[in-house]
């Protein structure tokens, strides 16, 4: 299976004919993109409402039928034996298509490349030796910037060649990491691909160790259910939930490259601070606490205790007559919504309907003839709205955690037999706020307000919601994320081994169970395509202490040399960390300099120092800057072709506890794609020694 790259004069037929198809396909796709730009929906639309809808639409139409220059148009082409869909025309000439980002036709509407989310696209992928899918031959391109500079063909059917791996493949996932995550659209591995065609319907769990790809398994698969289900997705709407702002601007040129612009992106915290602002942080151990799925138990306890049975009889006045509603009635339907665990709000809002309808059965029976407008006049009386003020006032989510958090006695009666005393004062607040504005909230704070509030009424549920780095989130911001899926679907992603929360989960099916998806698909990536075989060893060293049984990756990538560990001595620490960066940078490809957070302000000092200039994590680079100071707590999802780790020891001991430490280290270690040099003047923890 040779790679054959192409002569400058592309006098070659092969060579020539498909980059003579690229220039036509650009050629069509800018077609494509001058229709949309000039159509004209004066005479198509009825009023200005309709017109700014469709306006919007062809507007989003027209930014996905953009032709990135560098990107290529397609990357791929199958040859197939026969013609698809057509197993009858038996020795008719099979048909040929190319397999890209998005679909491309020509003036008459024949397809030029083919969306690689396609069912005839799927072989693609799938095809092999032992099973070719009718597929004769598959054609693999390999591209310099945005020009087609390579080809390389696998005869599936044909016995005589030899199976060997793909170079174009290897040196696309080798490619130097510059600027945000890329799509790898052309690189999807059969197990892989299961994962992101699975169906829309289903949530599934994704246990990949580094390298494994499942972050883009996970945004490929969003964009492969927007292909297959747009319209249901359209009207339902998708999510990606991220770990924090940066992983979420690493990855968010990935769906649009994809031809997706409608995706949202946000972290849990995005998602739950509608009501209140955070300011404060908890200790370890509040926050463990708040973080518990028994706390959603205590706020259901605490929102209920606002509901009191009426002693006294309700009576109306309409006109002459007044109508008695006696107390034990009004009591039956008290218990009758109680019984019916409605969302509080609903209640509140429906037991003024079940007092006014008492009343006009009274009416009906003393021969009036009241209809509806009557019973919404009734329900809206100063009697009846007094009564359920009494009865089942209205609560404020925002309100009733302050009280929970700044009570003691409140607190302790809505927790008994839930939560232990020391708990109950690990989360109390030493100086209680004295309302709602002025409280400093916590990230774990606003999840409890979050869960009162679907309490009061139910969240809005989306089509389907990706949940990254999920091993970070606690039972209580898992059930704030399922709240968002509770109709649709998740695909849930993550590793058991980089879990660097105090409050982070210990198995899938606990997560599972939390986020009310319990019946979900467990997949593991144990492939691993991006770190290096070496580097990935060393690192899973930490496995049988950070994460006992979980699978080790096994990585397909060997780079003889891309692994340096050094001793230096306390005093040159910093000099040696610049000098590695610097060896580093004599590479091609972005570097990331990751350290202890309590390290950064000083390795920031010692690089402005030497004259060099550095990103923050999520930042793009560029020719000029390359490199990227990274805090250890911040590192996780982000990648580099080049790591420097300073420090082991450091990293560890910033945590609460060794465990975490060493998960925090595992994923530092794991960030490298082409080489990682560690240095340390202190002992490096014992697992690595």
């Amino acid at each position: 299976m040779p790679a054959h790259e192409f002569e400058s004069d592309t006098t070659t037929d092969p060579l020539a004919h498909e980059r003579a198809h690229l220039a036509a396909s650009r050629a069509a796709l800018r077609a494509m993109r001058e229709d949309a730009q000039n159509l004209d929906i004066r005479d198509v639309t009825a009023n200005w409402v309709n017109a700014a809808v469709l306006q919007a639409q062809i507007d989003e139409r027209i930014k996905s039928l953009a032709d990135l220059a560098h990107t290529p148009l397609f990357f791929g082409r199958l040859d197939y034996l026969h013609v698809v869909g057509a197993e009858e025309a038996e020795g008719a000439e099979g048909e040929q298509f190319y397999i890209g980002r998005r679909h491309v036709h020509d003036a008459v509407g024949d397809p030029m490349v083919i969306d690689w989310r396609a069912p005839v696209s799927q072989p693609f992928y799938r095809a092999s030796r032992k099973d070719p899918l009718d597929v004769g031959r598959r054609r693999r391109f390999g591209y310099t910037g945005g020009d087609l500079t390579a080809y390389e063909d696998e005869h599936l059917t044909d016995p005589a060649e030899v199976e060997q791996t793909s170079k174009l493949l290897q040196a696309e996932i080798e490619r130097p990491r510059v600027g945000p995550m890329r799509d790898i659209v052309a690189t999807i591995q059969p197990e892989q691909d299961e994962i992101v065609r699975s169906e829309l319907g289903g949530t599934v769990c994704v246990q990949g160790g580094p390298g494994t790809g499942k972050t883009a398994v996970g945004l490929h698969r969003v964009a492969y259910l927007l292909y297959a289900h747009r319209e249901r997705l359209a009207r339902t709407g998708t999510l990606v939930v991220g770990p924090n702002r940066s992983f979420l601007h690493y990855i968010e040129q990935v769906l649009p490259a994809l031809g997706e612009l409608e995706v949202k992106q946000a972290t849990v915290e995005d998602l739950v601070t509608a009501q209140i602002e955070v300011r404060g942080a908890d200790e370890a151990t509040a926050a463990v606490v708040k973080g518990d799925a028994r706390m959603a138990e205590v706020l259901r306890r605490a929102l209920h205790s606002h509901v009191t049975l009426p002693t006294e009889p309700v009576m109306v006045v309409r006109g002459s007559r007044r109508w008695r509603v006696p107390a034990y009635e009004i009591e039956e339907m008290v218990q009758e919504l109680l019984a019916r665990d409605m969302r509080y709000g609903a209640a509140h809002e429906a037991l003024p309907q079940r007092i006014a309808h008492a009343v006009l059965v009274r009416m009906e029976e003393a021969g009036e003839a009241p209809d509806d407008r009557v019973q919404n006049a009734v329900a809206r009386t100063p009697a009846v709205k007094a009564a359920v003020k009494a009865i089942w006032p209205a609560v404020d989510p925002a309100k009733l955690v302050l009280r929970l958090l700044s009570d003691a006695e409140f607190l302790a009666e809505h927790a008994e037999g839930l939560l232990t005393e020391d708990e109950r004062k690990a989360i109390l607040w030493a100086k209680p706020a004295r309302s709602v504005k002025t409280a400093k909230w916590s990230a774990a704070d606003a999840v409890l307000i979050d869960e009162a509030a679907d309490l009061v009424a139910r969240t809005h549920s989306l089509g389907h919601v990706v949940i990254d780095e999920a091993q970070d989130l606690s039972p209580m911001q898992y059930r704030a994320v399922g709240r968002r899926c509770s109709t649709g679907s998740a695909t849930v992603l993550g590793d058991l081994a980089q879990g660097t929360t105090p409050w982070s989960t210990q198995s899938w099916e606990q997560a599972l169970h939390h986020l009310g998806k319990a019946d979900a698909l467990v997949e593991e990536l144990t492939a691993g395509f991006r770190v290096p075989r070496d580097v990935i060893a060393y690192a899973s060293r930490l496995l049988p202490v950070i994460s006992p049984g979980l699978t080790p990756v096994e990585s397909v990538r060997e780079s003889p040399g891309s692994l340096s560990v050094r001793e230096v001595a306390s005093d040159v620490l910093d000099a040696a960390v610049i000098a590695a960066c610097e060896e580093s940078l004599a590479h091609e490809g972005s570097i990331g300099l990751i350290a202890a957070d309590a390290r950064i302000p000083a390795l920031a000092d010692a690089l402005t120092a030497a004259g060099h200039t550095y990103l923050s994590p999520g930042q793009e680079t560029t020719a000029e800057s390359r490199l990227t100071l990274v805090p250890a707590s911040l590192a996780k999802g982000l990648e580099y072709d080049y790591v420097v780790l300073d420090e082991p020891a450091a990293v560890v001991d910033g945590e609460p506890d060794e465990r975490t430490g060493l998960r925090r280290l595992y994923v530092a270690l794991t960030r490298a794609v082409s080489g990682l040099t560690v240095l340390h003047a202190a002992p490096l923890p014992e697992e690595l020694a």
